[in-house]
């Protein structure tokens, strides 16, 4: 699900860089009117697929926890071992650290490479758009994967949870 409401923003994003193109490419008022229709069309699209990426990531968090509290009840090996996947969890790890990676070479690289009179504003601010959401994709994907991993280690191996912290009293 985080990759299809990303994939919604990132649809949304391009709708938006794409008004931000033809408003620069308009040479009169009436230039300016298919930019808006598309304008609003990227905001309709964009905003629900950030608060949605919003919602599942919070429902993650409370999906976590209740499997920290469920895992402390009680141990069954055979039934656990259903809910390691470590090559799923592998996976995971391995394509959000890719769509991270292009993500942020993207954020750097075409601002970095953008020269004056080549490479207008609109198409900046499009690829920079775009590699943030998906250095964001990533990133939240490389969070999620290291969590289940170290819930399967903590709770489902049997390794004893120890605090960082400790108070005594």
């Amino acid at each position: 699900m985080l990759w299809l409401w990303a994939g919604v923003a990132a649809f949304g994003w391009s709708l938006v860089g794409g008004a931000f193109l033809m408003f620069e490419d308009a040479a009169d008022s009436l230039g300016v009117v298919p930019g808006v229709v598309v304008l609003a069309g990227g905001a309709a699209t964009l905003v629900p697929g950030i608060v949605l990426l919003v919602f599942g990531a919070a429902r993650d968090l409370r999906v976590h926890r209740l499997l920290v509290e469920w895992g402390g009840l009680d141990h069954d090996p055979a039934g656990d071992v259903g809910l390691r996947m470590p090559r799923a969890s592998l996976l995971w790890l391995l394509t959000s650290f890719t769509l991270c990676a292009v993500g942020l070479f993207t954020c750097v690289v075409v601002p970095a490479t953008a020269r004056a009179g080549e490479e207008t504003y609109g198409l900046v601010a499009l690829f920079m758009g775009l590699g943030f959401l998906a250095w964001l994709t990533g990133l939240t994907g490389l969070v999620k994967a290291f969590a289940h991993r170290r819930w399967v280690i903590r709770v489902l191996v049997g390794v004893p949870a120890e605090p960082l912290i400790t108070v005594e009293g």
